[in-house]
């Protein structure tokens, strides 16, 4: 067996990805942070290095690119272009969401799909890792728009997905709505009803419950186990949010229901903050029905303080999940969370805090849940969708959070066994990317150089 270099071998890896992907300053954070936890796994199993799995996964199997031309309501045509990067079908058909957001670039959606590669191998379901998209902005476009813009996306996208292949899902911009349009042109194409080719579907015609609760219902599961290992728990825990979308809401929802205090979220106007506890109710129905502002939470509650400046994480808080989107919590941030004694940091969101964001808050002694352990529940309860489809079944809301709650310990308790093995306890960022990483790797040596 011959000696491996490991650091240079991983420093070599990151000057190819660097050389290979010019200007992709996302997917080059992500690479970089999971290759600084592999080294410790190829010191202690040098075969995976000797047979470059490293070098062969940091490459997308396939990368898509295309036109999306559709026409508004007054007859104006417009040119879109969409995304879908398969990344890893080693353990299964490639499986992640289509966000539709105007400054979406191919770099955002490949720094996406590669996180997905872990985040779907924790889960143990089988599903390997894409993701895809378009600069496409639903905002203000009425539904026969939007239905237009995602036959043609579909049209386009169909011939690249399969039950087999790739299943989407959705993601910001994308919901139930999207999904249908989607789904309905790709069954028009296919001149067949696949249900498992999409996951997010309405409810009646093959979709999961529990689905669009699950993100952040699982990102608390993962809170509540981390807090265990310390002996502690939610109850009367001051928590803070940043976002208000789904994953936020979810979030808080499943937080007041293990008797935490939730008293702050965000959007893109400002932050909220309610001493007294945020009214889910009032939420939900300022955000998922008027899709309103938070500051007419503020005038619906007057003991309720609306602020356009300074930030979320501004508030005294025990635990912090930041649920909006990637490096919104920044250094400053951190250290004013550190310095304000936040206990737990766990990311609803893919990769919201920055590499030194998350350099305070491990020095600081926090415990943090990297976005690929803690928000790994939406893509769960997808597979847990592509299962029912296949079967033909639909399980009750409850059996599906059961099933959702069982992932997510044992996402944690794979996160803890790795860290341990590989000599850092309670570094969850080395133990998600260890997880993950064995999972797949093994995957790839025993179906070959393909």
């Amino acid at each position: 067996m011959m000696h491996v270099d490991v650091g240079a071998r991983i420093e070599a890896v990151y000057a190819e990805v660097l050389r290979r992907n010019p200007g992709e300053a996302e997917f080059h954070q992500a690479v970089r942070e999971v290759l600084h936890s592999l080294a410790a796994v190829l010191r202690k199993r040098p075969e995976y290095a000797e047979a470059k799995l490293v070098e062969r996964l940091v490459e997308p199997e396939r990368q898509i690119l295309f036109r999306v031309p559709w026409s508004d309501d007054s007859g104006e045509v417009h040119v879109n272009r969409g995304f879908r990067v398969e990344f890893s079908s080693a353990l299964g058909p490639y499986k992640g969401g289509l966000r539709f957001a105007p400054e979406l670039a191919l770099d955002t959606v490949k720094f996406l799909a590669f996180e997905q590669i872990f985040k779907n191998a924790l889960t143990g379901l089988g599903i390997g890792g894409g993701k895809g998209g378009a600069d496409f902005d639903p905002k203000g476009r009425s539904d026969a728009e939007v239905m237009r813009f995602c036959q043609s996306f579909m049209t386009e996208l169909h011939r690249h997905l399969g039950e087999h292949t790739d299943v989407p899902a959705g993601d910001i911009g994308v919901g139930t709505r999207e999904i249908g349009y989607l789904f309905g042109q790709y069954k028009r194409l296919a001149n067949r009803f696949e249900a498992g080719v999409l996951t997010g579907k309405g409810t009646g015609w093959g979709g999961s419950q529990a689905r669009t609760e699950a993100t952040g219902y699982g990102t608390v599961h993962f809170v509540r186990e981390m807090l265990a290992t310390r002996g502690e728990d939610l109850t009367g825990r001051r928590v803070v949010l940043s976002g208000s979308g789904n994953v936020s809401l979810f979030a808080l929802e499943k937080a007041q229901s293990f008797g935490a205090q939730v008293i702050a979220c965000s959007d893109s106007s400002g932050y909220l903050v309610d001493e007294r506890g945020l009214d889910l109710d009032l939420l939900k129905e300022i955000k998922l029905n008027r899709r309103a502002r938070l500051d007419s939470y503020a005038e619906a509650r007057p003991r309720a303080g609306f602020h356009t400046r300074g930030s979320v994480y501004d508030v005294p808080c025990d635990i912090a999940l930041p649920c909006a989107t990637q490096n919104e919590l920044k250094e400053p941030h951190a250290v004013r969370l550190a310095k304000n004694g936040v206990k737990a940091v766990a990311e609803g969101a893919n990769m919201p805090c920055t590499p030194e964001a998350v350099r305070v808050l491990r020095e600081a002694g926090v415990l943090y849940g990297p976005g690929k352990a803690a928000n790994a529940g939406g893509v769960a309860t997808s597979a847990l969708e592509m299962r029912q489809n296949a079967g033909r079944d639909s399980w009750t809301f409850e059996e599906t959070e059961k099933r959702l709650a069982a992932v997510m310990r044992d996402i944690h308790a794979d996160c803890v066994a790795a860290a341990e093995e590989f000599g850092t306890p309670e570094d969850y960022v080395l133990g998600a990317n260890a997880a993950g990483f064995l999972r797949v790797a093994d995957a790839m040596r025993d179906q070959g150089v393909v």
